[in-house]
């Protein structure tokens, strides 16, 4: 009798035929591109090409570490035609997530994030583990796959960074393929990955932050105006919840014409995924985890009169009020312009 791993491996392989053209779509992170690799891997001979694009401009520092280092062979997803493609995968993601996730046909779903009802020929999400990482590393097993150094390395890399070295959600399962990969990885080498220092061109950002940041008793809230990436936004909400008072990092910033918060708690008492769903679902693509989650609404549907995306203050006043279920203060025309004097420094 087959087990439950070797016959999901059975069924995702089924989906498959050695003339296909697949297509991996991700939103890249180590997690989505490490799992992007080992569906590559599983593919090797049984479909003609694999190709894996990202949607997102990767610009956090450890990212461009990992593809670097391990050689990741990725296309923008601006440069493709998903219609030549006969097959198309999604991993650690759903289409809920981005639009264009939702624009595509996809053939497998494979995660690690809420279900949202995803469907597709063949789906695969288990919400209880801290990693799709860790998923498909049950299918190379299954598949008697042994990984070479490199995809161990990315594998192992993108385990820890989405359990947070395991203080986050954390099953038995990704354990185990932790243990499994470390014998495998280039501890040095996922080392340096992780270890990859800051973008100089970031710095300015902290200072943006830390000047116009709002204590909300054990809650930090910052909103960056204008940013290059949302990585910028996820860097320095990671960056609040080091301060040994603060159990919520609400972080905030406006990318490609769309509004994107960034969650972070200490998952103990709170669930950042149901706040962002909850406060910002209905406005754009929301959700996340007990300890990290995201929001990204466009700009077009932002119609709240107490909201100026171009104001930063009234941006952040609406954020908390929005998140805290408080009105923000009618703001007369002498009150804003008072408020568009800059803050005084408080380094």
């Amino acid at each position: 009798m087959r087990s439950k791993r070797a016959q999901r491996l059975i069924e995702f392989q089924r989906q498959f035929q050695p003339a296909d053209g697949v297509l991996v779509v991700i939103s890249a992170d180590p997690d989505a591109i490490a799992s992007a690799m080992a569906v590559s891997r599983l593919l090797r001979g049984r479909a003609h090409r694999v190709v894996i694009a990202n949607l997102n401009q990767i610009s956090r520092p450890d990212n461009l570490a990992m593809v670097r280092l391990l050689q990741v062979r990725l296309t923008p997803f601006s440069e493709i035609r998903p219609q030549e493609y006969q097959k198309i995968v999604l991993v650690d993601a759903q289409p809920s997530h981005h639009e264009i996730f939702a624009s595509l046909k996809a053939d497998v779903i494979i995660d690690h994030h809420p279900d949202t009802g995803a469907r597709a020929p063949f789906t695969d999400i288990r919400p209880q583990y801290g990693a799709t990482a860790s998923i498909l590393t049950e299918y190379l097993r299954a598949a008697r796959i042994v990984p070479a150094r490199r995809l161990a390395t990315a594998l192992y890399h993108a385990i820890k960074t989405d359990t947070d070295d395991f203080k986050r959600q954390t099953a038995v399962e990704d354990l185990q393929a932790f243990q499994y990969l470390f014998r495998r990885a280039n501890i040095p080498l996922a080392r340096r990955i992780s270890q990859a220092d800051l973008r100089l061109e970031y710095l300015k950002y902290f200072k943006i932050a830390l000047q116009g940041m709002r204590r909300r008793r054990n809650r930090v809230f910052a909103h960056l105006g204008p940013v290059s990436s949302p990585d910028v936004c996820v860097i320095i909400a990671d960056f609040f919840m080091r301060i040994h008072t603060v159990s919520w990092s609400i972080v905030s910033g406006v990318c490609d014409r769309r509004l994107v918060v960034i969650f972070r708690s200490d998952g103990i008492r709170n669930h950042a995924g149901r706040l962002a769903q909850k406060r910002f679902g209905s406005l754009g693509s929301a959700g996340g985890h007990a300890a990290m989650a995201r929001a990204e609404i466009p700009l077009a549907e932002l119609r709240d009169p107490a909201l100026d995306p171009k104001d930063p203050r009234r941006t952040l006043a609406w954020i908390i009020s929005r998140i805290e279920r408080r009105r923000p203060p009618r703001t007369s025309p002498g009150a804003r312009e008072a408020a568009a004097v800059p803050a005084p420094s408080h380094g």
